[in-house]
């Protein structure tokens, strides 16, 4: 295909976007497209997948569709690198999640029953397990990806360790376990500074060793949101966006006065803060 067959028009299909990605690969096409690797945009995946996420908060379906177009982008894109070497192509993809839609919903396509929605996620798992030949559960656990954020990655691994029971009883278990680690940050802070000022040991070990405990106290606040059936990679990005947001309000309000926030002790910035709260909380 030449350039002059690509026209901008109102649909296209599926075929039409993989001749695209191929012609932008070709030595007709564009040179940056040509020089990229798996490796080099792997980072746009999952920018890309987020973008797709901040599109699903936003409620907004054009914004959605567009970013839904941004993810299936980069899956013809690698699908096309792939194939220029023989390794796979888009049809391959595609063979492939329908195999594992078909192999997974034994409930439906093989002689399993299943009457609940968390009955099917066991099932679920139980088949992904035997696809891929995990024969511990040890093995399920290793085999959640590192490349996730921290705190979904831990959540996903408590997850799968309470699939065969490794699991508190109820919330309290994991209530509790916070307090602990948060009591053992302080007290490994405080034998860490004590230790350095003996010489016992150095600041950069001092720092893994609260390190670690801090690592310990997110993990437990983590297996209390899963407790509390509350996903904490979601929770934390809501209390991020609310924090600026405020902050955004703090920072009006100050130079509404007439006050720079530099200028302004911790105590009086709370007020300001403590205001806004108050008004923002009221018009939830």
């Amino acid at each position: 295909m030449k350039a002059e067959d690509f026209i901008i028009k109102e649909r296209y299909t599926i075929d039409e976007l993989r001749a695209l990605m191929a012609f932008l690969r070709s030595p007709e096409g564009c040179p940056w497209d040509r020089e990229q690797t798996h490796d080099s945009i792997k980072k746009n995946l999952l920018e890309e997948a987020y973008e797709a996420i901040d599109a699903i908060d936003s409620e907004d379906s054009d914004k959605i569709c567009d970013e839904l177009g941004d993810v299936l982008m980069q899956v013809v894109f690698h699908a096309q690198m792939a194939s220029e070497h023989d390794h796979f192509d888009f049809d391959d993809v595609i063979s492939g999640i329908c195999r594992k839609l078909i192999s997974r919903h034994t409930h439906i396509f093989a002689g399993d029953s299943s009457g609940t929605a968390s009955e099917v996620l066991g099932l679920w798992e139980k088949n992904k397990k035997k696809e891929k030949g995990l024969k511990s559960q040890s093995q399920v656990l290793k085999d959640v990806p590192r490349s996730l954020p921290a705190l979904q990655r831990s959540y996903k691994v408590q997850q799968k360790a309470a699939g065969v029971g490794f699991d508190w009883d109820d919330r309290q278990g994991p209530l509790d376990k916070i307090h602990e680690e948060l009591a053992e940050i302080a007290q490994a802070e405080q034998d860490s500074k004590a230790a350095v000022a003996a010489g016992e040991m150095t600041s950069e070990q001092a720092g893994r060793i609260v390190a670690g405990e801090v690592g310990d106290f997110l993990f437990a606040a983590v297996n209390y949101a899963r407790h509390l059936k509350v996903q904490p990679e979601m929770a934390l990005s809501g209390s991020t966006e609310k924090f600026i947001r405020r902050f955004t309000a703090v920072e009006e309000l100050a130079e509404k006065n007439g006050l720079n926030m530099n200028d302004m002790s911790l105590v009086e910035l709370d007020k300001l803060w403590d205001k806004v709260k108050a008004e923002q909380e009221r018009n939830i």
